[in-house]
């Protein structure tokens, strides 16, 4: 994967964390009884973060200080 494409990919699970989060807490403030759904979603989210992480890693090199 090139690094543009990895900015690319970068740019969208960052959307895709950031929808994820809208509808969490639409669906926390709606009063919403299914939880499982709320849990899946938030299992979803933070898989997401892993993903964004790895990609800023590979992104941004290490300095030694």
């Amino acid at each position: 994967m090139t690094e543009d494409e990895m900015r690319k990919r970068l740019t969208a699970l960052r959307m895709e964390h950031r929808d994820l989060d809208a509808a969490i807490e639409a669906l926390s403030t709606a009063g919403s009884t299914d939880q499982l759904q709320i849990a899946r979603l938030k299992k979803r989210k933070l898989r997401l973060k892993d993903q964004i992480s790895m990609i800023e890693d590979h992104l941004i090199p290490d300095i030694i200080a």
